[in-house]
Protein backbone atom coordinates (compact mmCIF):
# COMPACT_ATOMS: atom_id res chain seq x y z
CA UNK A 1 0.00 0.00 0.00
CA UNK A 2 1.21 3.52 -0.82
CA UNK A 3 0.57 4.80 2.68
CA UNK A 4 2.79 2.05 4.06
CA UNK A 5 5.62 3.16 1.73
CA UNK A 6 5.27 6.75 2.89
CA UNK A 7 5.29 5.71 6.54
CA UNK A 8 8.45 3.70 5.95
CA UNK A 9 10.28 6.53 4.13
CA UNK A 10 9.08 9.53 6.12
CA UNK A 11 12.12 9.62 8.47
CA UNK A 12 14.29 10.39 5.42
CA UNK A 13 11.98 12.46 3.19
CA UNK A 14 9.20 14.97 3.68
CA UNK A 15 5.65 13.68 3.69
CA UNK A 16 4.61 16.26 1.11
CA UNK A 17 7.23 15.16 -1.38
CA UNK A 18 6.43 11.46 -0.87
CA UNK A 19 2.71 12.08 -1.33
CA UNK A 20 3.34 13.96 -4.61
CA UNK A 21 5.63 11.19 -5.91
CA UNK A 22 3.11 8.48 -5.05
CA UNK A 23 0.15 10.58 -6.18
CA UNK A 24 -1.83 10.54 -2.92
CA UNK A 25 -3.10 13.40 -0.77
CA UNK A 26 -1.44 14.38 2.48
CA UNK A 27 -4.87 14.52 4.13
CA UNK A 28 -5.54 10.93 3.08
CA UNK A 29 -2.18 9.80 4.47
CA UNK A 30 -2.72 11.46 7.86
CA UNK A 31 -6.26 10.10 8.04
CA UNK A 32 -4.82 6.62 7.40
CA UNK A 33 -2.33 7.09 10.24
CA UNK A 34 -5.04 8.12 12.65
CA UNK A 35 -7.23 5.17 11.80
CA UNK A 36 -7.19 2.57 14.62
CA UNK A 37 -7.28 -1.18 14.04
CA UNK A 38 -10.77 -2.69 14.09
CA UNK A 39 -12.20 -3.73 17.49
CA UNK A 40 -11.87 -7.38 16.44
CA UNK A 41 -8.20 -6.88 15.53
CA UNK A 42 -7.51 -5.19 18.85
CA UNK A 43 -9.37 -7.92 20.73
CA UNK A 44 -7.39 -10.64 18.94
CA UNK A 45 -4.15 -8.86 19.80
CA UNK A 46 -5.10 -8.71 23.47
CA UNK A 47 -6.26 -12.32 23.44
CA UNK A 48 -2.97 -13.39 21.82
CA UNK A 49 -1.07 -11.80 24.69
CA UNK A 50 -3.32 -13.45 27.27
CA UNK A 51 -2.98 -16.87 25.61
CA UNK A 52 0.82 -16.57 25.51
CA UNK A 53 0.88 -15.57 29.19
CA UNK A 54 -1.43 -18.46 30.12
CA UNK A 55 0.67 -20.88 28.05
CA UNK A 56 3.81 -19.87 29.96
CA UNK A 57 2.01 -19.68 33.30
CA UNK A 58 0.83 -23.28 32.93
CA UNK A 59 4.32 -24.43 31.94
CA UNK A 60 3.38 -25.08 28.31
CA UNK A 61 1.30 -28.10 29.35
CA UNK A 62 -2.31 -27.05 28.58
CA UNK A 63 -4.25 -27.84 25.44
CA UNK A 64 -7.06 -25.54 24.16
CA UNK A 65 -9.76 -26.79 26.55
CA UNK A 66 -7.71 -26.39 29.70
CA UNK A 67 -6.37 -23.06 28.41
CA UNK A 68 -9.97 -21.90 28.02
CA UNK A 69 -10.63 -22.67 31.71
CA UNK A 70 -7.37 -21.00 32.74
CA UNK A 71 -8.25 -17.84 30.79
CA UNK A 72 -11.75 -17.79 32.27
CA UNK A 73 -10.24 -17.83 35.77
CA UNK A 74 -8.51 -14.57 34.81
CA UNK A 75 -11.65 -12.97 33.36
CA UNK A 76 -10.80 -13.74 29.71
CA UNK A 77 -13.56 -15.56 27.81
CA UNK A 78 -13.02 -17.06 24.35
CA UNK A 79 -14.23 -20.07 22.38
CA UNK A 80 -12.07 -23.17 22.02
CA UNK A 81 -11.89 -22.84 18.21
CA UNK A 82 -10.65 -19.26 18.52
CA UNK A 83 -8.03 -20.30 21.06
CA UNK A 84 -6.91 -23.11 18.75
CA UNK A 85 -6.50 -20.68 15.84
CA UNK A 86 -4.50 -18.16 17.85
CA UNK A 87 -2.31 -20.92 19.30
CA UNK A 88 -1.51 -22.04 15.75
CA UNK A 89 -0.72 -18.46 14.71
CA UNK A 90 1.58 -18.06 17.71
CA UNK A 91 3.20 -21.46 17.15
CA UNK A 92 2.29 -22.66 20.65
CA UNK A 93 2.31 -26.39 21.37
CA UNK A 94 2.17 -28.53 24.47
CA UNK A 95 5.36 -30.19 25.52
CA UNK A 96 5.90 -33.45 23.67
CA UNK A 97 5.42 -36.77 25.39
CA UNK A 98 8.22 -39.29 25.74
CA UNK A 99 8.19 -42.92 26.73
CA UNK A 100 9.77 -44.12 29.95
CA UNK A 101 10.47 -47.45 31.57
CA UNK A 102 8.81 -48.99 34.58
CA UNK A 103 10.76 -49.84 37.74
CA UNK A 104 8.79 -52.79 39.12
CA UNK A 105 10.77 -55.84 40.21
CA UNK A 106 8.30 -58.60 41.00
CA UNK A 107 10.87 -61.41 40.98
CA UNK A 108 10.57 -62.37 44.63
CA UNK A 109 8.89 -64.89 46.92
CA UNK A 110 7.17 -62.35 49.16
CA UNK A 111 3.40 -62.58 49.83
CA UNK A 112 1.10 -61.13 47.18
CA UNK A 113 -2.42 -59.71 47.38
CA UNK A 114 -5.38 -59.87 45.02
CA UNK A 115 -6.57 -56.92 42.95
CA UNK A 116 -9.32 -55.50 45.15
CA UNK A 117 -9.41 -52.21 43.26
CA UNK A 118 -10.06 -54.01 39.96
CA UNK A 119 -9.65 -50.78 37.95
CA UNK A 120 -12.52 -49.08 39.79
CA UNK A 121 -10.76 -45.73 39.74
CA UNK A 122 -13.82 -43.51 40.35
CA UNK A 123 -14.42 -42.93 44.07
CA UNK A 124 -16.96 -40.65 45.72
CA UNK A 125 -15.00 -39.35 48.70
CA UNK A 126 -11.44 -38.67 49.87
CA UNK A 127 -9.34 -41.44 51.47
CA UNK A 128 -11.36 -44.31 50.03
CA UNK A 129 -8.65 -45.57 47.68
CA UNK A 130 -4.98 -44.66 47.25
CA UNK A 131 -2.68 -45.85 44.49
CA UNK A 132 1.10 -45.88 44.76
CA UNK A 133 4.19 -46.56 42.68
CA UNK A 134 7.90 -45.74 42.25
CA UNK A 135 9.56 -43.92 39.37
CA UNK A 136 13.09 -42.68 38.69
CA UNK A 137 14.75 -39.43 37.62
CA UNK A 138 18.18 -39.11 36.04
CA UNK A 139 20.69 -36.62 37.46
CA UNK A 140 24.38 -36.04 36.78
CA UNK A 141 25.06 -37.63 40.18
CA UNK A 142 23.03 -40.76 39.33
CA UNK A 143 19.46 -41.97 39.72
CA UNK A 144 16.94 -40.38 42.07
CA UNK A 145 13.92 -42.50 42.98
CA UNK A 146 10.48 -41.09 43.78
CA UNK A 147 7.73 -42.99 45.58
CA UNK A 148 4.31 -41.39 45.41
CA UNK A 149 0.81 -42.03 46.80
CA UNK A 150 -2.21 -40.61 44.99
CA UNK A 151 -5.77 -40.22 46.26
CA UNK A 152 -8.12 -41.39 43.51
CA UNK A 153 -10.83 -38.98 44.64
CA UNK A 154 -9.15 -35.76 43.54
CA UNK A 155 -5.88 -36.96 42.02
CA UNK A 156 -3.77 -35.25 44.68
CA UNK A 157 -0.36 -36.69 45.55
CA UNK A 158 -0.90 -37.06 49.29
CA UNK A 159 2.47 -38.55 50.16
CA UNK A 160 5.84 -38.91 48.49
CA UNK A 161 9.51 -39.51 49.23
CA UNK A 162 12.74 -39.09 47.25
CA UNK A 163 16.01 -40.97 47.71
CA UNK A 164 19.00 -42.25 45.77
CA UNK A 165 18.05 -45.86 46.57
CA UNK A 166 14.85 -47.73 45.73
CA UNK A 167 14.20 -49.45 49.06
CA UNK A 168 11.31 -50.37 51.34
CA UNK A 169 12.25 -47.37 53.49
CA UNK A 170 11.49 -45.10 50.53
CA UNK A 171 7.90 -46.36 50.17
CA UNK A 172 7.42 -46.45 53.94
CA UNK A 173 8.41 -42.80 54.21
CA UNK A 174 5.88 -41.88 51.49
CA UNK A 175 3.18 -43.82 53.36
CA UNK A 176 3.97 -42.14 56.69
CA UNK A 177 3.69 -38.72 55.04
CA UNK A 178 0.36 -39.60 53.41
CA UNK A 179 -1.12 -40.87 56.68
CA UNK A 180 0.15 -37.84 58.60
CA UNK A 181 -1.37 -35.48 56.02
CA UNK A 182 -4.75 -37.19 55.64
CA UNK A 183 -5.40 -39.30 58.77
CA UNK A 184 -7.57 -41.82 56.86
CA UNK A 185 -10.09 -44.03 58.58
CA UNK A 186 -9.68 -47.79 58.54
CA UNK A 187 -10.79 -49.62 55.41
CA UNK A 188 -8.97 -47.52 52.82
CA UNK A 189 -7.90 -49.56 49.78
CA UNK A 190 -4.15 -49.27 49.23
CA UNK A 191 -3.25 -50.36 45.70
CA UNK A 192 0.27 -50.98 44.38
CA UNK A 193 2.12 -53.17 41.93
CA UNK A 194 3.88 -56.37 43.00
CA UNK A 195 7.24 -54.74 43.58
CA UNK A 196 9.35 -56.16 46.39
CA UNK A 197 9.23 -52.84 48.28
CA UNK A 198 5.42 -53.03 48.58
CA UNK A 199 5.36 -56.76 49.29
CA UNK A 200 7.99 -56.54 52.02
CA UNK A 201 6.95 -57.77 55.45
CA UNK A 202 7.76 -54.37 57.03
CA UNK A 203 5.56 -52.48 54.59
CA UNK A 204 2.70 -54.93 54.92
CA UNK A 205 2.85 -54.62 58.71
CA UNK A 206 2.44 -50.86 58.33
CA UNK A 207 -0.63 -51.30 56.12
CA UNK A 208 -2.21 -53.60 58.70
CA UNK A 209 -1.31 -51.15 61.47
CA UNK A 210 -3.12 -48.37 59.62
CA UNK A 211 -6.13 -50.60 58.94
CA UNK A 212 -5.74 -50.50 55.16
CA UNK A 213 -6.97 -53.10 52.67
CA UNK A 214 -4.16 -54.38 50.48
CA UNK A 215 -4.70 -54.49 46.72
CA UNK A 216 -2.11 -55.30 44.03
CA UNK A 217 -2.01 -55.20 40.26
CA UNK A 218 -1.89 -58.38 38.29
CA UNK A 219 1.56 -59.43 37.09
CA UNK A 220 2.88 -57.25 34.27
CA UNK A 221 -0.38 -55.31 33.91
CA UNK A 222 0.27 -51.55 34.03
CA UNK A 223 -3.41 -50.77 33.34
CA UNK A 224 -4.30 -52.00 36.83
CA UNK A 225 -2.48 -48.95 38.18
CA UNK A 226 -3.24 -46.54 35.34
CA UNK A 227 -3.86 -43.42 37.51
CA UNK A 228 -0.39 -43.63 39.00
CA UNK A 229 1.18 -44.28 35.61
CA UNK A 230 -0.68 -41.22 34.35
CA UNK A 231 0.78 -39.15 37.16
CA UNK A 232 4.32 -40.22 36.32
CA UNK A 233 3.60 -39.35 32.69
CA UNK A 234 2.58 -35.83 33.67
CA UNK A 235 5.64 -35.35 35.87
CA UNK A 236 8.04 -36.63 33.23
CA UNK A 237 6.48 -34.85 30.26
CA UNK A 238 5.89 -31.55 32.01
CA UNK A 239 9.08 -31.29 34.03
CA UNK A 240 11.70 -34.04 34.07
CA UNK A 241 12.19 -34.51 30.32
CA UNK A 242 12.79 -30.77 29.93
CA UNK A 243 15.47 -30.46 32.61
CA UNK A 244 19.01 -31.60 33.16
CA UNK A 245 19.58 -31.93 36.89
CA UNK A 246 23.19 -31.42 37.95
CA UNK A 247 22.57 -32.87 41.41
CA UNK A 248 19.96 -34.92 43.21
CA UNK A 249 19.35 -31.90 45.44
CA UNK A 250 18.43 -29.82 42.37
CA UNK A 251 16.02 -32.51 41.21
CA UNK A 252 14.43 -32.82 44.66
CA UNK A 253 13.84 -29.08 44.81
CA UNK A 254 12.12 -28.84 41.43
CA UNK A 255 10.11 -32.04 41.84
CA UNK A 256 8.87 -30.94 45.26
CA UNK A 257 7.77 -27.59 43.82
CA UNK A 258 6.02 -29.37 40.93
CA UNK A 259 4.11 -31.65 43.31
CA UNK A 260 3.27 -29.24 46.12
CA UNK A 261 2.61 -26.07 44.15
CA UNK A 262 1.87 -26.79 40.50
CA UNK A 263 0.21 -30.20 40.36
CA UNK A 264 -1.70 -30.27 43.65
CA UNK A 265 -2.75 -26.61 43.76
CA UNK A 266 -2.63 -25.08 40.27
CA UNK A 267 -2.80 -27.65 37.47
CA UNK A 268 -6.38 -28.07 36.21
CA UNK A 269 -7.78 -31.52 35.41
CA UNK A 270 -10.58 -32.10 32.95
CA UNK A 271 -12.11 -34.90 35.04
CA UNK A 272 -12.34 -32.51 38.00
CA UNK A 273 -14.34 -29.97 36.02
CA UNK A 274 -11.15 -28.04 35.19
CA UNK A 275 -10.28 -27.53 38.85
CA UNK A 276 -7.00 -28.32 40.56
CA UNK A 277 -6.96 -31.19 43.10
CA UNK A 278 -6.85 -28.69 45.98
CA UNK A 279 -9.74 -26.63 44.58
CA UNK A 280 -11.78 -29.77 43.95
CA UNK A 281 -11.23 -30.92 47.53
CA UNK A 282 -12.24 -27.50 48.86
CA UNK A 283 -15.40 -27.60 46.74
CA UNK A 284 -16.18 -31.06 48.14
CA UNK A 285 -15.95 -29.89 51.77
CA UNK A 286 -17.95 -26.73 51.04
CA UNK A 287 -20.76 -28.88 49.63
CA UNK A 288 -20.70 -31.00 52.76
CA UNK A 289 -21.03 -27.91 54.96
CA UNK A 290 -23.93 -26.57 52.87
CA UNK A 291 -25.74 -29.92 52.87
Amino acid sequence: MRYDRIDHLRPEYSVGMLCRLLQVSEAGYYAWRRRLPSPRTQENARLSIEIKLAHDRTRQTYGPERLQAELADHGIHAGVDRIKRIRRELGLRCRQKRKFRVTTDSRHNLPLASNLLDRQFAVSAPNRAWVTDITYIATDEGWLFLAGIKDLFNGELVGYALDERMTQNLVMQALFRAVAARRPEKGLVHHSDRGSQYCSHAYQRLLRQFGMQVSMSRKGNCWDNAPMESYWGSLKNELVHHRRFATRADAKLEITEYIEIFYNRIRKQARLGYLSPAAFMQQHYEKQIDA
